[in-house]
C-alpha cells in the first residue's frame, strides 16, 4: 500500500515537473521585462534590440533593448512611443546590408562572395 502511494506521488512529481519545463522553455527560465520605463534610451548605446510579447509567454508587451555594454533595458512597445519606433528604424536600417567596391550581382553571387545593397 505505501509503495503505491510513492509511486502515484512521484508520477504526480514527475507530470507537474514537464508542464513546468514545458511552459518555461528547455532552460527552465523564462527572461522577461516585468516593467517597461518611458525614459528615452540614447539611440546611440544601442546595439540591438528584441520585441517582447504576452504571447512569447511574459505579461507585459515590450521593446528589450541591449547596449553596447551588455545592459538590458526594457521600454515600452514601438506602437506607443515614436522614440522606439525611430530606434528600431536606425537598427534596422545599421543591419541592412550594403554593397562594397567592385560587387557586381551575377558574377560575385557565382563565387559565393556576398553582394550587399547599397542604400
Amino acid at each position: 500500500m505505501m509503495l503505491l502511494r510513492v509511486t502515484t506521488l512521484l508520477l504526480l512529481a514527475g507530470g507537474l515537473w514537464d508542464s513546468a519545463t514545458a511552459a518555461t522553455g528547455s532552460d527552465g527560465a523564462i527572461d522577461c521585462c516585468l516593467t517597461t520605463s518611458s525614459a528615452r534610451i540614447p539611440p546611440n548605446i544601442v546595439k540591438s534590440y528584441e520585441v517582447q510579447t504576452t504571447d512569447g509567454g511574459c505579461k507585459v508587451d515590450a521593446t528589450l533593448f541591449t547596449t553596447k555594454r551588455n545592459k538590458k533595458l526594457c521600454a515600452p512597445p514601438a506602437s506607443q512611443e515614436k522614440w522606439v519606433r525611430d530606434i528600431l528604424k536606425r537598427l534596422n536600417k545599421e543591419s541592412s546590408p550594403r554593397v562594397g567596391k567592385g560587387c557586381r550581382k551575377g558574377k560575385n553571387q557565382k563565387q559565393g562572395r556576398r553582394c550587399r545593397n547599397r542604400q
